[in-house]
């Protein structure tokens, strides 16, 4: 038998800081910091009980009332680094408040709720998981808790095992979930409170108070330091265009987050195409173009980012997927009469594409019978696009330079590593913050810690109301209460940072190369954060 990682040993040592006002648990307390002014008649009579409730911020206190608790905790979703340490802070901080009080983890993910499948989280069997990547202490999954029955079955569990709180650990669906949660057990006299922790890689889950969710930090850091390794062998060798996808299923946080940390020669954003409503062929010119200005500069090589969800954004792309959606969710049509069945200008479309990328559209469908379209391969797709399209100039005698182009997609490779020490101290702050938004006895609320580029000694503690980040789209022909994603906003610091310096980083070569994450060392090595949270402040 190997010996053990000697890198895993001396993570789990690692002491996260927690803010000053965490510091000492027992003093203290919530206060309303104030009323957000919502005129939503629609989502108040989805949310009677829930809705409008005042922001909460935490606050010391000479002495505070703490309470022996029953907690379940849940992973809902993907990986994202620093899951762990949310239930390490939740653990610690609920014996600190009493140390009777019990911790229990739901199996699988929101399923193990309806199942009731669960186990007892003792200090002694999460020691090994503290500062350690992916979410095997209980795993996860991707239920949804929203028809009648599921609602049903997750109470019965809850008052089976006199639960005073449940931690829901997820993204924009699992924080609705959470949501839909609080307000059926409130309208059930339950005692069980719910909590939601924001968690999503792709960043795509903030708002005015949440300035990111956990993971996004440790994601783009592992993805930026292949990048810049990419772009070091694509400077030395000088021969290939290397086409890399992102993960980040909508928005582009991701690409842009590592387009500032690599400075490659162009990082497509998905939100800007749709801005300018871009065609599928005009971001092929977009890209042969700046081929063809590197190529009379004796350049045939260079690095292009490219987000996951960029196809979805592209105008007619994201019509002839709505199509689609719409077609296959009737089970009985062939595959052949689908053809036959779209609009004019979507079928144009579809039979534009290589056959390869069509069958990815009919083909890979998730159990609603939608496209799936973090399946689709992009980046292939442009790279084949492109080469037509250069051929086409060498034709015409418009470029005479040389394509070779390699493709690559890094997204899992930064869900489930170790966290950085940015995720550790967040996501053991978030764990705090729930167990004492649970001794307070709120429900409906999201854990938020303000403050991020700070020391963590000063960052603020608040509880922001789940009602109040909710919005009305239509889902499978019904109007639903959904958190909506943040997208990449085109007016924030961050994407006008990069507008100010891409033209710059296309033809000379100002390849960033960030390294591996470090952990051990000086605090500029060790503590960064995310550009793009640093600059948009």
């Amino acid at each position: 038998m190997l010996p053990e990682n000697p890198l895993r040993k001396a993570r789990e040592k690692y002491l996260p800081i927690l803010p000053s006002l965490l510091q000492q648990i027992d003093n203290v307390e919530w206060v309303n910091d104030k009323n957000i002014s919502l005129e939503n008649e629609e989502i108040r009579s989805i949310f009677p009980l829930t809705f409008g409730q005042p922001i909460l911020r935490a606050q010391k206190k000479e002495s505070a009332a703490n309470r022996l608790l029953r907690v379940g905790v849940v992973f809902s979703g993907g990986q994202a680094a620093g899951g762990h340490n949310v239930i390490t802070g939740l653990l610690d901080a609920l014996i600190l408040l009493n140390p009777e009080s019990r911790l229990f983890g739901f199996l699988e993910g929101p399923e193990g709720i309806i199942t009731s499948k669960y186990k007892e989280l003792t200090k002694e069997l999460v020691q090994s998981y503290r500062n350690q990547g992916g979410f095997d202490l209980i795993g996860s999954g991707r239920t949804k808790l929203e028809t009648p029955e599921h609602l049903a079955s997750a109470l019965h569990t809850v008052e089976s095992m006199q639960l005073d709180g449940l931690v829901i650990i997820g993204g924009d669906d699992s924080n609705t979930n959470a949501a839909i949660l609080s307000e059926y057990f409130k309208s059930k006299d339950s005692q069980t409170v719910v909590i939601g922790v924001p968690k999503t890689i792709d960043g795509d889950l903030k708002n005015n108070y949440v300035a990111t969710s956990f993971g996004f930090d440790t994601a783009c850091k592992v993805f930026s330091e292949a990048i810049g390794n990419i772009a070091r062998d694509c400077l030395s060798a000088k021969k290939y265009y290397h086409f890399i996808k992102l993960m980040g299923r909508s928005a582009s946080h991701i690409a842009l987050e590592c387009g500032l940390s690599t400075q490659p020669n162009m990082v497509l954003i998905a939100e800007e195409v749709a801005e300018n409503k871009k065609t599928l062929q005009q971001i092929t010119n977009q890209i042969a173009d700046l081929i063809c200005e590197r190529a009379e500069k004796g350049k045939n090589f260079g690095v292009i980012l490219i987000p996951e969800g960029l196809i979805e954004f592209i105008p007619e792309i994201g019509v002839l997927i709505q199509e689609l959606n719409h077609l296959l969710a009737d089970s009985s049509i062939d595959d052949k009469e689908i053809l036959s069945k779209l609009t004019e200008n979507s079928r144009k479309s579809f039979t534009s594409l290589p056959e390869g990328i069509q069958q990815q559209l009919l083909l890979n469908r998730d159990p609603h019978g939608n496209v799936q379209v973090s399946f689709i391969e992009t980046e292939k797709l442009l790279i084949e696009t492109v080469t037509q399209e250069l051929k086409r100039r060498l034709k015409e005698g418009n470029y005479t330079g040389k394509f070779s182009a390699l493709h690559h997609f890094l997204g899992y490779e930064g869900r489930a590593g170790f966290p950085s020490n940015f995720d550790c101290n967040y996501c053991y702050s978030l764990g705090y913050t729930a167990a004492l938004l649970i001794n307070h006895k709120a429900t409906g609320y999201m854990c938020c810690i303000t403050g991020l580029t700070q020391n963590p000694i000063d960052w603020q503690v608040l509880g922001i109301p789940l009602t109040s980040l909710m919005n009305l789209e239509w889902r499978k022909g019904k109007k639903k209460p959904v958190i909506k994603k943040a997208l990449v906003d085109l007016c924030s610091k961050s994407f006008n940072f990069y507008k100010q310096h891409r033209h710059a980083w296309r033809l000379d070569d100002h390849y960033l190369y960030p390294g591996p994450m470090q952990f051990f060392g000086e605090k500029q090595l060790t503590d960064t954060t995310s550009y793009s949270l640093s600059i948009d402040v």
